[in-house]
């Protein structure tokens, strides 16, 4: 049982936009018969051909109860809820994003959209810096299947105040990282009041390599996730949220290649921890997240020198996971049936005002939202590999914005939660649009006669 990725060209058809179904149907000629897609993503977008890369879980554990449902199963949403005003935050992993790429660096954008909102929606690539989490107090900490699956409007999210967090971590050969996982664990429940129903170590551990896709982004593969998935079922009474850590082999090079790079190098680690926590929430219904774990003692006595911003947080941690056991400590509860997710206290899609996303990234909360009829805020300045024109896509009257920057992005934002229309405050104002509509004159209908 293993999880790995495959990138695949649909032809695009003049007739038929860039829909839910059109994917979900062209992905299914195209997978190996027992592949269940994971994560989807248009990487690149030409008149002819849409080029797309998918994780994929090449079957289900032998012992799985039922069958997950597809990441392409969507449902409706009815009127938008106007009561709060809710922000679904986006930046996907494994693409080079230059605000959000590297080690929880689009915290601060997390913050000043937080200040503006509701709540908050984001995912752990947003927040994640090693050992520092400054999620906003009103934010929702969802692994990024999960909220895709919001935006689809299949499942429901409950706020908690705490989950009883797992630790799932590999047998390291070398006690020096299974002590300092157990130490990271040990520091929350003394300082944060992590509740941890315990660490696990499994033996053989999960195998995770990371690989660049030919799009340039980071993906890779995963086997041996039968020793993973029997833990988590076994131990399911246990817990409401599961922490993974484990080695991700990548070339030893890479270390030290990734901060010389002064932020151009795609961060390799993140592709792989996403497949992963997509198949386990896919198939537990619980939320996930992974932190990486050191190869070996040369690795980690690397000394990267003073490195660029944005990876700092990454150069000064040991078991990079207390930014995942902040953000689990309080994730919302996966929510899945119908009755259930009526409820007042859920938040679905229908309390989704608008997804922010970085420019040209074409996935499922992008199309969701489109779909759905949520406005969506793409940010130029927000450079990453997807290379997608989303003007493209047959938006509804105002339902999609391209701005420079997150300034302009909070401004749009701030209009349209105080109902004004966000044109109205630029200049020049554009004329009224008048209409003359001429009504014609009825003409009688003649006259048979009878007789």
């Amino acid at each position: 049982m293993n999880v790995f990725e495959k990138s695949i060209a649909m032809p695009r058809s003049a007739d038929e936009g860039p829909t839910l179904a059109h994917f979900s149907e062209a992905v299914q000629f195209q997978i190996p018969r027992h592949g269940l897609p994971l994560r989807f993503a248009i990487t690149e977008s030409s008149n002819a051909h849409f080029q797309c890369e998918l994780g994929l879980l090449n079957e289900l554990p032998s012992n799985h109860a039922g069958s997950p449902d597809s990441i392409f199963q969507f449902s409706q949403r009815g009127a938008e809820n106007s009561e709060q005003f809710n922000i679904a935050l986006v930046v996907p992993t494994g693409i080079g994003a230059e605000i959000g790429g590297h080690a929880g660096d689009a915290t601060p954008v997390a913050k000043l959209l937080g200040e503006i909102c509701d709540r908050l929606i984001t995912h752990p690539n947003v927040v994640n810096a090693s050992d520092i989490n400054e999620i906003p107090e009103n934010a929702l900490y969802v692994e990024g299947s999960v909220l895709s699956r919001l935006l689809m409007g299949t499942v429901g999210l409950q706020p908690v105040r705490s989950n009883r967090v797992l630790v799932v971590i590999d047998a390291h050969e070398d006690s020096l990282f299974v002590n300092a996982a157990i130490n990271a664990v040990s520091a929350a429940r003394a300082t944060y009041g992590l509740r941890c129903p315990g660490v696990i170590q499994i033996d053989p551990p999960i195998r995770m390599t990371s690989r660049y896709t030919a799009s340039g982004s980071a993906m890779g593969e995963i086997e041996n996730l039968e020793s993973l998935c029997d833990v988590l079922r076994e131990r399911r009474d246990d817990y409401d949220a599961v922490a993974i850590s484990s080695v991700i082999s990548v070339p030893h090079s890479y270390h030290q290649d990734y901060f010389d790079s002064m932020g151009t190098m795609v961060n390799p680690w993140g592709g792989v921890e996403a497949m992963l926590t997509h198949a386990v929430s896919m198939l537990f219904d619980v939320p996930s997240a992974h932190s990486p774990m050191f190869e070996s003692r040369e690795i980690a006595n690397v000394d990267p020198g003073i490195v660029e911003p944005r990876m700092a947080a990454e150069a000064v941690s040991v078991t990079f996971l207390q930014c995942i056991l902040k953000g689990l400590q309080r994730s919302p509860r996966i929510i899945t049936k119908p009755e259930e997710m009526r409820r007042p206290d859920i938040v679905t899609a229908e309390d989704v005002s608008c997804l922010v996303i970085p420019d040209g990234c074409v996935g499922l909360p992008t199309l969701a939202a489109l779909q759905q009829g949520i406005t969506v805020i793409a940010v130029r300045e927000n450079k990453n590999l997807m290379k997608n024109d989303l003007t493209e896509l047959p938006w509804g009257e105002d339902q999609f914005y391209q701005v420079e920057n997150y300034w302009e992005a909070a401004g749009i934002i701030v209009a349209l939660k105080a109902g004004t229309d966000p044109w109205s405050t630029r200049r020049p104002l554009t004329a009224t649009k008048t209409e003359v509509r001429e009504q014609k004159e009825k003409t009688r209908p003649s006259e048979t006669a009878t007789g």
